[in-house]
């Protein structure tokens, strides 16, 4: 079995498996204790604290670890925001943000907060720019995640992070795909990560706040991690987590140019030998180890299910794997394709012989569920007022893109189809499909159930 989802969570790394069994020998009392069991314990959290800080480039007494990177997200969001009320309640995130983020966005907006959402161009890059333009006289926060977990693309921390210094705004960065890769640039304020995501355990995040920037916990009161972080310090995942981050990190270099060449053949070869593919994400500025790419006609969760089969274990953005058929917020926020995505995201250490075999049976995994999925008969068109129209309600992804090309060489040059639809995914997939095939979205309109997308042939 092959898997390549390493931007979900990454197999434990041999060093910290080593130090998580070393350290439940060690580690098991209480570090706040003055008798022996109890300094053993402090000077083992103490190295694992200089170790990740040195990881990080902060100072130790800046680090703090908690339960998961989620909770360090909300931690550091909550209590920036709380340290910062008397200048306002205004925070920055931008719309490709883990949902940790945006979730503790939405939270804050509930309770009386505002939020303004940065929007990324096509390969999901925000501009130092907006984030100018967004800051306000009341601005409590800007969050910025250093690489997307989605697409890979690279932010532009450093360049944001100036601009925010020099408005006096603390910039909080999600560092939780990049930070096994090397530090984060730039002057930022506040950085939270998840061992999880560089072969540590899980159960582990680290919160980094600078030393200046006003921070006011959230919760009851905790003697724990200077206050930041509430409840008994989880010692063996904590030293197994700095350890194997030290690890990675004397790995990097030279993984990190084995594995952009692996993903860069992913990006070339795929739409070579697979019609009808969209690749996304920065082709230049990405993680190493991460290639998305979206195919049309194709059920998202239907390919996974092929793939597995063929022992694959890749993940999706689309919405036909999700319960809520809601696409991506990462798909949906760039403009890009969603339907059949594929994200494959491969740990340090994959054999170049499995990507060469996924390369061989990707072709015929899709040309199958394509297949199937030509299977529907064609909706209904008819004709109204000089347009096509499609009923594609009550249809799900793909099979509104689907109907849509049938019928779209039925109509003479510069005709128009229209077709109707109440899957969400139709208002990303139907534009999107357009600029692939030469074709002009001419906009959305109303209907009676779900959406009119209008189309119009070009050639």
């Amino acid at each position: 079995m092959s898997y390549f989802d390493a931007a979900s969570s990454t197999p434990l790394h041999p060093v910290a498996r080593q130090a998580l069994l070393a350290s439940l020998d060690e580690g098991w009392a209480d570090p706040a204790r003055l008798y022996r069991e109890g300094r053993r314990a402090r000077m083992l959290l103490d190295a694992a604290r200089e170790a990740a800080a040195e990881a990080v480039g902060c100072r130790a007494d800046e680090l703090v670890f908690t339960s998961s990177g989620t909770r360090a997200v909300h931690a550091g969001i909550a209590g920036a925001l709380a340290g910062r009320h008397r200048i306002g309640r205004h925070l920055i995130v931008s719309a490709v943000e883990h949902s940790s983020v945006l979730h503790a966005a939405d939270a804050h907006a509930v309770g009386g907060g505002s939020v303004t959402q940065i929007e990324v161009d096509r390969q999901g890059r925000v501009t130092p720019a907006a984030y100018a333009d967004a800051l306000r006289p009341d601005t409590a926060l800007a969050c910025l995640q250093s690489a997307n977990h989605e697409v890979g693309t690279e932010q532009p921390v450093a360049e944001v992070a100036a601009v925010c210094r020099e408005s006096g705004v603390p910039l909080l960065v999600d560092a939780a795909q990049s930070l096994g890769w090397g530090p984060v640039e730039g002057d930022w304020s506040l950085l939270a990560a998840s061992a999880h995501k560089w072969g540590g355990p899980s159960g582990v995040g680290l919160l980094v706040v600078r030393k200046g920037v006003r921070f006011v916990s959230q919760g009851p009161a905790d003697e724990r991690e200077s206050g930041r972080a509430a409840g008994f310090e989880n010692l063996p995942g904590i030293v197994a987590a700095a350890a194997s981050l030290r690890a990675v990190r004397a790995e990097a270099e030279q993984e990190a140019v084995r594995l952009r060449e692996l993903t860069e053949r992913i990006r070339v070869r795929v739409p070579r030998s697979v019609p009808d593919v969209e690749v996304v994400g920065d082709p230049e500025r990405r993680l190493p180890g991460i290639v998305t790419f979206s195919c049309l006609y194709v059920d998202g969760e239907t390919l996974l299910h092929e793939l597995d089969r063929e022992g694959f274990s890749v993940s999706s953005g689309s919405s036909c794997t999700s319960s809520t058929l809601t696409p991506s917020h990462v798909l949906k926020a760039m403009g890009v394709l969603s339907e059949g995505n594929v994200r494959v995201s491969l740990p340090m250490g994959t054999p170049e012989e499995d990507v060469e075999r996924f390369l061989a049976v990707l072709p015929g995994a899709v040309a199958g569920v394509r297949e199937k999925l030509g299977a529907p008969v064609a909706a209904a068109a008819v004709r109204q007022d000089d347009a096509l129209v499609v009923d594609a309600l009550g249809k799900r992804c793909p099979i509104p893109v689907i109907e849509l090309a049938k019928v779209i060489g039925d109509v003479p040059v510069g005709g128009t189809v229209r077709v109707l639809s109440d899957d969400e995914a139709a208002r990303l997939d139907i534009p999107a499909w357009c600029e692939m095939r030469g074709q002009e979205y001419v906009g959305e309109e109303p209907a009676d159930h779900g959406a009119a997308y209008v189309v119009r042939r070009v050639s």
